[in-house]
């Protein structure tokens, strides 16, 4: 059994993630799960949890890491590769063509991030179908849901956030996010004491933040000072909705 260096990160990190787990039904019995492993300090804690709940659960169900490969020069999926096969995981590396067509296709001054994400949702899509798995794991924690939901609402007039469970877009795959319970402040110091070898995509805009999005961290962190509980309570809000109080017509229809 994995012994980890932050134990007492692990134990906050695991119950977190139990608690999802049995709130949205994330796992159930024979569940075949693909988690999809970046190299990013997320999808490393979402894994190795995974699999120390796995061994102790009380339903049987498989995970395998899947990786892709977008092709941006740089990129050390050699390095991803050896921390998975070091801990026996069961992973298949996706190398693409994804930079080569997002040079070509790209309009200039558009974001690389979008196009890229489409690309890689497609591939991780097609590989949870080739592997036979019928879910999906994503490492989007507490503030992703967060920011996500306030970005909807500054900049694109939408009241939406993340959903911790539901069927994607081609109606086959169930996409879960196990670790919507987990704050960003926990994941980064547990990453960092397991020694998890953290990969930058090497796209153009590796490492530079999102602006919009930093904004809405700088704004969460201002109202942690005076809340410390703000995050929770948002978070809260979303398994709150009471829809007579919006102004969605199709609501009231």
């Amino acid at each position: 059994m994995e012994v980890f260096a932050e134990e007492k990160l692990y134990k906050k990190i695991k119950n977190a993630v139990g608690r999802a787990i049995a709130d949205f039904g994330l796992i159930e019995e024979g569940d075949r799960i693909a988690v999809a492993v970046s190299g990013g300090k997320d999808s490393y804690v979402l894994l190795h949890v995974l699999e120390a709940l796995r061994k102790r659960a009380p339903v049987r169900y498989e995970i395998m890491a899947v990786n892709i490969d977008s092709g941006y020069p740089g990129y050390r999926a050699d390095i991803i590769e050896e921390h998975l096969s070091h801990h026996g995981f069961t992973y298949h590396m996706e190398k693409t063509n994804h930079y080569e067509i997002i040079q070509e296709k790209r309009r200039p001054g558009s974001s690389y991030c979008s196009i890229c994400a489409r690309f890689k949702r497609g591939a991780l899509y097609a590989l949870v179908q080739q592997f036979k798995c019928n879910k999906l794991a994503l490492g989007h924690h507490m503030d992703d849901f967060i920011e996500t939901l306030l970005l909807n609402q500054f900049f694109v007039g939408s009241l939406k956030a993340m959903a911790a469970k539901m069927l994607a877009d081609n109606g086959e795959t169930t996409v879960i996010r196990p670790l919507v319970y987990v704050q960003e402040q926990d994941i980064k110091p547990f990453a960092k004491g397991n020694g998890y070898p953290i990969v930058c995509c090497k796209c153009p805009v590796c490492g530079v933040a999102d602006l919009q999005r930093q904004k809405m961290k700088e704004l969460l962190n201002t109202l942690e000072k005076d809340n410390p509980h703000v995050k929770r309570s948002m978070l809260k809000a979303l398994s709150n909705v009471q829809p007579r109080y919006l102004l969605d017509q199709n609501l009231r229809r």
